[in-house]
């Protein structure tokens, strides 16, 4: 029996053995961080040197790093009460609190107005269809983009940033709001006066320690051209798949994408059945966004880009890692493309 091909790194990712490591290390700290004795001083440094790697990895030094239960809370830390603009394709922590009133084009492209009032992600996670962020956001989604892209948030010209320790490496329930220095937010946890008063409660010490050692490992592997490959393979899956039919549409082709997504539209045969006959068949994929409640529905993203209901019904993602090797990506296209047959003649008959 041939093992599983997991192709859904943009939902979440294998946690790293580094940030394995960092977190079995943290579990030994028995201090709390805001103790002044000497096993609260130990926990202290700990946070301040994952704070400090974080910086590193995120080009993001002289800013401040607030960390936060995931990517979901730093939106909202980020965006509550700053009557913020954005596209209908970004995920829904940053579209619950803003206007989706942006147009979007069909290249996946946002039209933005007035940078200082609007949200815009970096690279979109059911697409990975990447954006031109102008000078001036005040918020940006960079988890789908770091340790894929390179880039300085120091350099971005935006006023905030959002990521999340899980879709890099690091273990889930962990993430963090990038604070231009200078700028504040008031709190929307109140209590002990943590994280610089911007978010109260006891730091997730063992999460943060996992969050740093796979940032740094992350930024190592993009200098060294890991993504370089996963985009080779990812280009090698999309070559066998675009044999399957002329029908199938390959969401963001001649636009600039992530190095490991894949979105591909088959106008009536379901997202939903695909993810389940693929899943049957040996390989973890999606629809889109994990971040549903396990539901899949037609891609807002994709409605947005001028999608009919039936086309956005009809999406696959498959987002690829560093583990991911071409043999895993040939015999997916294998399967798709058996599945793909039938469904074109379960369609001509019906």
């Amino acid at each position: 029996m041939k093992p599983r091909a997991y192709l859904d790194w943009n939902a979440t990712t294998p946690l790293r053995p580094e940030a394995r490591a960092a977190m079995i290390a943290a579990m030994d700290l028995v201090g709390n961080p805001s103790s002044v004795h000497a096993e609260g001083r130990a926990a202290k440094s700990l946070l301040e040197r994952a704070r400090g790697q974080i910086a590193t990895a995120l080009g993001a030094d002289g800013a401040d790093i607030v960390f936060t239960s995931g990517a979901t809370e730093a939106a909202a830390l980020a965006c509550d009460g700053r009557d913020l603009h954005c596209g209908d394709i970004e995920h829904e922590a940053i579209s619950a609190w803003c206007t989706p009133d942006l147009p979007v084009d069909a290249a996946g492209q946002v039209t933005v107005t007035d940078p200082t009032k609007t949200a815009l992600q970096y690279a979109n996670s059911e697409t990975g269809i990447v954006q031109a962020l102008p000078e001036g956001l005040a918020v940006s989604d960079l988890t789908q983009a770091f340790g894929k892209l390179p880039f300085a948030f120091n350099w971005l010209g935006c006023d905030m940033g959002i990521v999340s320790a899980h879709k890099h490496g690091g273990p889930k329930g962990i993430g963090a709001l990038i604070l231009r220095r200078g700028l504040d937010v008031p709190a929307q946890l109140k209590g002990g006066g943590q994280e610089m008063g911007r978010r109260a409660g006891t730091e997730n010490l063992i999460g943060i320690a996992g969050f740093a050692a796979a940032a740094e490992t992350a930024a190592r592997d993009l200098a060294d051209g890991v993504w370089e490959r996963v985009a080779g393979i990812r280009n090698i899956l999309e070559s066998a798949l675009s044999a399957a039919g002329n029908e199938t549409i390959s969401v963001g082709k001649v636009s600039v994408r992530l190095p490991n997504t894949l979105c591909l539209v088959t106008p009536g045969w379901k997202g939903e059945t695909q993810v389940m006959q693929m899943d049957l068949a040996g390989f973890a994929v999606s629809a889109g966004s994990a971040c549903s409640s396990g539901k899949v529905r037609a891609s807002r993203v994709l409605r947005a880009m001028g999608f009919d209901d039936t086309a956005a019904a009809s999406a696959l993602r498959v987002s690829l890692g560093p583990t991911t090797t071409e043999e895993d990506v040939l015999r997916f296209a294998d399967a798709w493309t058996a599945q793909h047959r039938k469904a074109r003649i379960r369609a001509q008959e019906g």
